[in-house]
């Protein structure tokens, strides 16, 4: 009785013989604690930033909003609330991204005060640090952007139009005595350069990423080219023979791939292309669509691959290699633009296996590239050198795309422009070693 009473006694008043709250919170229970999920007051902000980087590692046609919802641990009904569609999403990442474009290119007020040259060294630092921020998608834009409905891809277009008009701008006021057709070679050729480094996963620290990436375009803005020559595509063109049956449906599925993007190809469509009776027929020569693109692929690989060793043996110094390598390159890639681009925009469709044998592949090419590089200009590191390589492959891409075969960008200016950012200015300039 009188332990009794001294429990109660230290128990408050009011509570002899109930339990307290406390008591009730740790008290046994059968009943399992319910976990309260809250909603971040950023979800909208994370879902969009989980989808663009899921769009940045697979493309827009290799990501389904289910993956995006795993990936945040959601439902799919709570993404759908944020976002009605996979598209939403990848509308919204692109648009993101030609915006800060164009904002880069936006001088503030005090800007009146600089020189043409701190002007464009400002334009330069927002364009290559907002690249170098979204990294992971900015191949979404070089390369997934026909994917966009019409009105979408105008509103996409305009601002890296009105982007690359400013900066073409800035450069005819460092260089005045240059005509709008170069300044606007200029302009594209380093907005190429910097955004291809979301096409590769070549490192090198972030400092001296930018100040290459600076340095380069204005290497661009100042060399002196020469006044093109009259070689042109078609010149070319006209020597090719009748192709073989398997090398014509090759390069009719690649002409599709590149007009309407991989996934939205059939066999039956490129069986038609070809002139073949039925879709079975496309299997006599190629297992399946996928077999067609890894043949694309390897025959873009081997073209380059296969001129290393001849150029060098040929050549007296490293930049006499590079020289011709650029040559064959450019030459290659205007006689087969759609082959070009459909390396770089189709990668992700392969499967997994050919991916590595390709990626090796590409790998060692770089590697041979680079160390001619570097053997040219010993100032730079191996992964300075891989960083420039990669910028003058995709460089003919972005100017194709930008000028089209209407002669505003020709050979021979590709050419020097290749040549200026692997040799440091155009090869007729370059020194020989004494």
């Amino acid at each position: 009785m009188t332990g009794k009473i001294i429990a109660e006694r230290a128990l408050p008043r009011g509570t002899k013989g109930k339990t307290t709250s406390k008591q009730a919170d740790e008290a046994p229970s059968d009943t399992p604690a319910r976990t309260v999920r809250r909603r971040p007051k950023n979800r909208r902000a994370q879902i969009a930033a989980e989808s663009a980087a899921a769009f940045g590692a697979h493309g827009y046609h290799g990501v389904s909003m289910d993956e995006i919802a795993r990936r945040l641990d959601i439902s799919s009904t709570a993404l759908y609330r944020h976002f009605p569609s996979k598209y939403a999403l990848f509308r919204e990442e692109l648009l993101r991204l030609s915006g800060l474009t164009l904002s880069a290119t936006t001088l503030p007020a005090e800007a009146a005060e600089w020189t043409p040259r701190q002007r464009v060294d400002h334009v330069l630092h927002a364009i290559i640090s907002h690249t170098i921020a979204n990294r992971p998608t900015v191949a979404l834009v070089r390369w997934e952007r026909r994917y966009l409905e019409p009105a979408d891809f105008d509103e996409l277009n305009a601002q890296f139009t009105a982007a690359i008009a400013a900066l073409r701008t800035l450069i005819g006021e460092v260089r005045p005595e240059l005509s709008r057709r170069d300044r606007a070679i200029r302009a594209v050729s380093i907005f190429a350069v910097v955004s291809s480094i979301g096409d590769h996963h070549a490192t090198v620290p972030v400092k001296a990423l930018s100040a290459l990436l600076t340095a380069t375009s204005w290497t661009l803005i100042d060399a002196d080219l020469d006044r093109p020559g009259t070689a042109t595509r078609s010149d070319r063109s006209k020597q090719r023979h009748q192709p073989f049956k398997h090398d014509l449906l090759l390069r009719k599925a690649v002409e599709l791939f590149h007009e309407r993007g991989y996934p939205n190809v059939s066999v039956e469509d490129i069986a038609i292309a070809a002139d073949l009776s039925a879709a079975s027929a496309v299997y006599r020569y190629y297992r399946s669509k996928s077999d067609l693109l890894v043949a694309a692929f390897r025959r873009a690989a081997d073209r380059v691959s296969g001129a290393i060793a001849p150029a060098i043996v040929a050549a007296d110094t490293p930049a006499d290699a590079l020289g011709t390598l650029i040559g064959l390159y450019v030459a290659g890639s205007f006689d087969e633009r759609a082959l070009t681009f459909v390396y770089y925009a189709e990668f992700s469709h392969v499967d997994q296996a050919d991916q590595v044998t390709l990626r090796h592949l590409q790998q060692l090419i770089i590697a041979e590239w680079a160390k001619l590089v570097v053997a040219a200009r010993p100032e730079l590191s191996m992964g300075e050198a891989r960083i420039l390589v990669h910028a003058a492959f995709s460089l003919v891409v972005d100017l194709g795309r930008a000028f089209g075969d209407d002669g505003i960008c020709p050979e021979d200016t590709v050419t020097q422009l290749l040549e200026t950012i692997l040799l440091g200015r155009p090869l007729s300039t370059v020194s020989p070693p004494s």
